[in-house]
């Protein structure tokens, strides 16, 4: 079941406007050429209305001034958003790390046949989480939302019958780091549907559109490389928030260290225990 709802929530991301954001690079090149086209817009209006007049123009730098002041925060505070999200998706994968590392060293609690078991499922939980944070593709991402939910599933049922096995309180903190397991996993899901408003979106593009439109207006010059600079560094800027704010693209991802960190302690710790038993079946 919670394979479903995360590829459902994947799908929904690919249908909607998510799946434009999720490509910071086409970002870069869409409102690069929109942004530019609305500055020729501008151009065009300015020839075919009549000039301004210089009280006029006065007025004119006001509302332009105080519309590039506008987009300058609405730019700032998209970017503010976008952070936020980037550091509450990153705050989810340490703590997902933490419940699994706690789950697997209470697990020695039980019997060595069940913690064996429990220990064995982390385990390879652990690779999945790993593999859900490298993955870039819809089509592997079901795979291992499918065996996730398969993991998730496996353990509980192994905990709740190791729990009544061994009904004590230090059984009952195991059961609770297991649960905390489970509940890191779709905390994780729901940050990274933790995305910036698609009406941000719009709004942004809307008001960056209009801002150029007017300097295309008020300009005097027609050189093409002065109107380039504005629609250069806000298409920038648009990209950098798209590149943060996108959770499986662009070149700022989320690198899962916390849990690549656990699963070479675990190895180590595997390794240092299997050396003395190795030693002892050879003598």
């Amino acid at each position: 079941m919670i394979g479903s709802y995360v590829v459902l929530g994947e799908m929904q991301q690919l249908l909607g406007m998510y799946y434009l954001t999720d490509h910071p690079f086409v970002v870069l090149a869409v409102s690069l050429a929109a942004l530019w086209s609305s500055a020729q817009v501008g151009v065009m209006l300015h020839k075919k209305l009549r000039p301004m007049e210089e009280g006029e123009r006065e007025d004119f730098n006001v509302v332009s001034g105080a519309t590039l002041t506008l987009l300058g925060l609405i730019i700032g505070f998209s970017f503010a958003m976008a952070i936020s999200r980037y550091d509450q998706r990153k705050n989810y994968e340490e703590d997902e790390a933490n419940a699994i590392g706690t789950a697997y060293f209470r697990a020695g609690i039980f019997s060595p046949v069940d913690a064996s078991k429990i220990r064995g499922l982390l385990k390879d939980y652990l690779d999945q989480r790993i593999l859900f944070y490298r993955t870039r593709d819809v089509a592997p991402l079901r795979q291992i939302d499918a065996r996730t939910a398969h993991l998730q599933t496996q353990l509980w049922l192994v905990v709740q019958e190791a729990a009544a096995k061994q009904p004590t309180p230090p059984a009952a903190l195991t059961v609770s780091a297991i649960n905390d397991v489970l509940n890191s996993q779709g905390y994780t899901q729901a940050a990274w549907w933790n995305r910036l408003p698609s009406a941000a979106w719009w709004l942004l593009l809307a008001l960056a559109m209009f801002c150029n439109l007017l300097i295309g207006y008020g300009s005097r010059r027609r050189s093409v490389v002065f109107f380039l600079v504005l629609p250069v560094a806000v298409s920038v800027s648009l990209f950098l928030i798209s590149d943060i704010s996108s959770p499986r693209r662009g070149l700022i991802l989320v690198v899962p260290q916390n849990l690549l960190s656990l699963s070479e302690s675990l190895r180590a710790q595997e390794t240092l225990l299997a050396a003395p038993a190795a030693q002892a079946d050879h003598q």
